[in-house]
């Protein structure tokens, strides 16, 4: 991936010769010429913050305005959200991390520096990092994860929070049950030595557009397999036991959104039912029907119009 990328989108120019000039009238000034819209171009920063271990977190950054930092998944990086950030960085300062173990951030060996306290720190470093004291945070997939978690322990920095794909966590044991088959990926993930059967190639396999593949298998190659596994080994919960209290988390007291592909067979959409009850703030719940788990590429436009939209009708300070 370039250390630097233009993003935005360009306006056509209007072609000359299907204009048509009106004839002056006398006494009158000449008619205002049309104007051709100049091309909107932003370029994004390749940037990096130091987390509270000491682990150097990538992220990509562009534009100004209220902080929106997106997290990815797994197998993802930053450039995830590269149809994302145009439809942002006009009026908002768009942050993409890599999450640690990924692409150009820093790969920590061991189990345990990959738990969720850390990958919640990473974020906040971030956040500091580029000098805000409040940020709207975006997550996907092991990114939703990291999302809910740092509502949870940051409430007093979080302005809105948007879900893709993960439930709450409250709502993942109910998850888990109804289709436990859905996690046997997960359980073989977690065993030792799993990492010895990825590829860059075979998990940048999902990517649909070759020049977007090729940024993929670029990034894979520079990440950590065995951080990758990390995730699972440290972090994905296990078979819920019945005989158990239903775990109690705090009410989140910020706007959420949740983004949902139908067609996921991973996460099931009946996962995000009752999500509202945790949540203060309104609640936002949009389900993609054709598309799958990586819904902000199969629903691009769907995705990010949504998020732009619900974002401006919530402003913040």
């Amino acid at each position: 991936m370039l250390r630097a990328i233009i993003l935005g989108v360009s306006f056509a120019a209007l072609a000359a010769g299907c204009q048509t000039q009106a004839s002056p009238t006398p006494g009158m000034a000449d008619p205002p010429q049309a104007v051709t819209p100049a091309a909107v171009a932003i370029a994004a920063e390749s940037k990096f913050a130091s987390s509270a271990d000491g682990t150097k977190i990538h992220y990509m950054a562009s534009g100004k305005g209220p902080l929106v930092l997106a997290i990815h998944g797994f197998p993802d990086f930053s450039g995830s959200w590269n149809k994302l950030a145009p439809a942002l960085n006009d009026g908002y300062r768009f942050v993409a991390i890599d999450t640690r173990g990924y692409n150009l951030s820093g790969q920590p060996e061991g189990v345990a520096n990959y738990a969720m306290p850390k990958l919640v720190e990473d974020v906040q470093a971030v956040i500091v990092a580029e000098g805000y004291s409040k940020a709207t945070v975006i997550g996907h997939d092991w990114g939703a994860a990291i999302a809910w978690n740092y509502a949870f322990s940051h409430p007093e920095t979080l302005e809105r929070l948007v879900i893709i794909s993960v439930p709450h966590p409250a709502n993942m044991g109910r998850q888990l049950q109804a289709a436990p088959e859905n996690s046997n990926y997960a359980r073989n993930f977690q065993r030792e030595g799993s990492e010895n059967s990825l590829t860059a190639e075979g998990l940048a396999g999902w990517v649909r557009d070759p020049e977007m593949k090729a940024k993929y298998v670029e990034a894979f190659k520079r990440s950590s397999f065995a951080g990758m596994m990390n995730y699972y080994r440290a972090n994905y919960p296990s078979a819920p036991d019945p005989n158990a209290a239903p775990p109690s988390f705090p009410k989140i007291n910020v706007p959420v959104l949740v983004i949902h592909g139908m067609k996921d067979t991973a996460l099931l959409s009946m996962g995000h039912n009752d999500t509202w009850d945790h949540v203060a703030k309104d609640t936002t719940i949009l389900m993609a029907p054709d598309a799958n788990h990586f819904v902000q590429h199969d629903a691009a436009e769907l995705v990010n119009g949504t998020i732009r939209s619900w974002l401006d009708l919530r402003p913040v300070k």
